[in-house]
């Protein structure tokens, strides 16, 4: 079976949209091909700067001919009818059979559809892709209507057997197809010819390009972290800058350089960072000092000089962009050896958070008396978590977090060490913004944390009472993200917070404290927050396993606002529901409660007395009785202390009894005597299950 290979060839793609344009490729042509009837054994897309690649392994020859029998209308029907009928079948009357039904005689025809050839489809289906291609921007060029993200110079697409290749008949905008491709830009400029994707990849690699985006990256970092291992030093792993840097190159050459001496004393975050976005460097590391003292660059080809004049180059370049943060980071400290971090903080108060909620300082304002609020909960000192939270956002006035808006909180770090302040100060001006997302470490310092908690919560509360709520998948001011962060930073801190006292604090300080533009809410909106924040739980909690009818059947229960206590509850539940005996006992407390339920209706009255034990007329009877008293004595208590696995354990104990009990007797006996213990025995069942869970809420 022939293998089809595909060649884009332009002028450089930008580097973010490579992969997703491969992929695009394969799906576009792998389905058109697909409905026009040529199926394929295998398909794998590349990508380098200049080119979109697709081969096509095990292509049918030609797509299958086609019958189809097709029912026509009545015989005798008028002839309009049938003429169009012939028409849309491309038939002939000559065609048309006859055929009894059981609503009489109709015409039927048969319709054959020949097949096409592979070169013939794959030269419509590409034509389209091409034409229809989903760049996020595209341009055109010259005086074509063609459209791409850069000009596209040439197309290779063949179709290759053991006869050999043939180019595909295809041509757009005056380009045509061909069986030809260059190599390198400047190392291998010229055409050639290929035969097949073998030979395609081989003559490209001595043509100096690498096809494969993942070996490229792979040999960069090969290179990168050998240079650095032999100078004594480490790579700072960056996998977001390799995978854009390896669609930067065709042919990568790796280059180690030198930061100049006058900047080795400049936060290594700052180095890094203004290396990365101004110039694609790599940042290298001395692990014994932390310190950046080198930087890896990748050429796009190899030169005479081994690189030294392309190195020379980027370190002139790289000199003057680390002089400009230079210049920012002794600006910003001589403001803070002037006004203090405070100071610094000042022109906040300038500075807009939201046109509903007030400036930056406003908001400042709050969190201050917010983390005071929160900080005895989180076993932090108030005046330090009140410290921490007026400076916790000052970094955002300084020169360097203006220029580089990434380092906001690295740099609130720095500049809290250098303006004296200690005992977590520093530490809470970076790590209040974590977690930014699922896999991002939470704090776990007091002060931290209650800055942390506090700056969270007032933007939850803020953006809910000027009814700035997501809507579907828009979440502007990525209030999810704050919800989880709230919720990771009370589990995995183990904190007892009652969560409803500290939103309702932080509606307050909106109130007071937005520049007078929220003036004081009804809090009506409280309880939707909180919800949100339940339904936020409840997906972090699933991720973990935790189903949601148990994680319901536990907000159900009284202190839903304390987090923490509400998961292991629910993982209590969950870890009794996966034993046979608690699975068993739910089906045994839905019996009891619909029986229960069913009677009270039909009756109108409450069976909530209290069962006597003497009017127990069966063992099994006497039997639940002691079950249940046994029950009581152990729940009750280890409720108080909150020791839900004990309570669970106990309330599962019941399993047997309860089976027994309903084997055994007839709830609805003639006698209404026993009839009304039996169903106030159901009410004491129900009643002392739903004080461990709302087992209600249990599905199955």
């Amino acid at each position: 079976m022939p293998q089809l290979l595909i060649e884009l060839f332009s002028e450089e793609i930008p580097a973010r949209m490579q992969v997703r344009a491969a992929a695009d490729l394969k799906t576009r042509v792998t389905n058109g091909l697909v409905e026009a009837g040529l199926t394929y054994a295998g398909a794998e897309s590349f990508c380098t700067p200049r080119r979109l690649v697709l081969v096509v392994d095990g292509v049918l020859d030609a797509s299958p001919t086609l019958r189809e029998e097709r029912k026509g209308p009545k015989v005798g029907a008028p002839d309009k009818a049938v003429e169009g009928f012939l028409r849309g079948a491309g038939l002939t009357r000559a065609d048309l059979e006859e055929r009894e039904t059981p609503k009489g005689a109709v015409f039927f025809a048969m319709i054959e559809k020949p097949g096409r050839p592979a070169a013939e489809i794959v030269a419509e289906v590409l034509t389209d892709v091409i034409r229809q291609f989903p760049w996020p921007k595209s341009m055109r060029w010259g005086t074509g209507a063609l459209r791409w993200v850069r000009p596209l110079q040439s197309i290779l697409c063949i179709l290759s057997d053991d006869a050999g290749p043939s180019p595909v008949p295809l041509e757009i905008d005056g380009m045509v197809a061909g069986d030809t491709t260059e190599g390198h830009r400047f190392m291998a400029p010229g055409r050639f010819s290929v035969s097949n994707f073998e030979d395609y990849t081989a003559k490209l690699k001595r043509a100096f390009v690498l096809l494969s985006a993942q070996e490229r990256a792979q040999h960069i970092w090969a290179d990168a972290t050998n240079m650095a291992f032999s100078a004594g030093l480490e790579m700072v792993e960056d996998k977001g800058l390799l995978a854009e840097v390896a669609g930067l190159v065709e042919w990568p050459v790796v280059l180690m350089g030198e930061i100049g001496a006058e900047f080795l004393e400049l936060p290594p975050e700052v180095l890094q960072t203004s290396m990365r976005e101004h110039q694609k460097f790599f940042s290298v590391r001395n692990p014994k000092s932390g310190r950046i003292e080198k930087f890896v660059t990748v050429a796009n080809r190899e030169t005479a000089d081994h690189g030294a004049t392309i190195l020379a180059g980027n370190q002139k370049v790289l000199s003057a962009r680390l002089a400009d943060a230079k210049f920012f980071w002794e600006n910003d400290l001589r403001t803070i050896k002037t006004v203090g971090l405070e100071g610094m903080a000042g022109p906040l108060s300038e500075v807009t958070f939201h046109n509903k909620l007030g400036s930056q300082k406003a908001r400042v304002t709050r969190i201050e008396a917010l983390a005071r609020h929160l900080a005895p909960m989180v076993g932090a000192k108030p005046d330090l978590a009140a410290e921490a939270a007026r400076v916790c956002k000052a970094d955002l006035a300084s020169e360097m977090v203006y220029e580089f808006p990434e380092l906001q909180g690295v740099m609130g770090r720095y500049y809290a060490v250098a303006a004296g302040h200690d005992d977590g100060v520093p530490e809470a001006c970076e790590a209040h913004y974590s977690p930014l997302g699922p896999s991002d470490d939470v704090p776990t310092a007091p002060v931290s944390v209650a800055v942390a908690l506090a700056d969270k919560i007032d933007i939850l509360t803020g953006f809910w009472a000027i009814d700035e709520k997501p809507t579907g998948s828009k979440d502007p001011f990525a209030l999810r993200r704050a919800a989880l962060g709230v919720i990771r930073l009370v589990l995995e801190n183990d904190l007892r917070l009652d969560l409803a006292s500290a939103v309702r604090k932080a509606d307050i300080l909106v109130a007071e404290n937005a520049d007078g533009i929220v003036g004081p809410s009804a809090s009506g909106y409280i309880h939707d927050l909180l919800s949100f924040i339940h339904d936020r739980l409840k997906v972090y909690l699933r991720d973990q396993g935790i189903r949601h009818d148990v994680i319901d059947a536990s907000l159900a229960m009284p202190g839903n606002d304390d987090l923490t206590l509400l998961v292991t509850r629910a993982r209590a539940l969950s870890e009794t529901l996966a034993t046979d005996d608690g699975e068993n006992l739910i089906q045994g407390f839905k019996r009891a409660n619909n029986l229960l339920t069913q009677a009270e209706e039909a009756d109108g009255v409450e069976y909530s007395f209290g069962p006597d034990p003497k009017f127990a007329d069966t063992q099994s009877e006497r039997s639940l009785f002691a079950a249940l008293d046994r029950a009581e004595a152990v729940i009750a208590p280890a409720m108080e202390a909150e020791d839900f696995a004990q309570a669970m354990a106990a309330m599962a104990d019941l399993r047997g009894p309860i089976d027994a009990f309903f084997e055994d007797v007839k709830v609805n006996d003639e006698n209404q005597t026993l009839r009304r213990n039996r169903l106030n025995m159901l009410h004491r069942i129900r009643g002392l299950c739903l004080e461990v869970a709302d087992l209600t809420k249990i599905e199955g």
